[in-house]
């Protein structure tokens, strides 16, 4: 069994979200079979920053990014589902890697 393995990352949720709902709707109205959106754990990296560039080491300024993550399985892809994906336009904050799973 052949299957499509996406997987998006965005830092903003709500642009990963509707572009999970687009490739959701492409997917079902060619009529393929799929498994997800699966959200994956978000991940978090910490800057802390001195707010001075001398003095008061004890002041300290702290910066996150939140990567967030979403998993689709698309299952039997025929032609029409890949090209369909293909011709699909998503927003530019948008991380988008396929892979190919037997």
């Amino acid at each position: 069994m052949q299957k499509i393995r996406i997987r998006l990352q965005a830092y903003d949720h709500r642009i990963l979200d509707s572009s999970t709902l687009k490739i959701i709707d492409t997917v079902k109205r060619i009529g393929g079979k799929f498994s997800g959106p699966i959200p994956l754990p978000t991940e978090i990296n910490k800057y802390c920053v001195l707010r001075s560039p001398h003095v008061d080491k004890k002041s300290r300024e702290e910066f996150e990014i939140r990567t967030h993550k979403r998993l689709i399985d698309i299952l039997e892809p025929s032609t029409k589902t890949i090209e369909a994906l293909m011709h699909l336009d998503l927003p530019s904050g948008v991380d988008i890697e396929l892979k190919t799973l037997e």
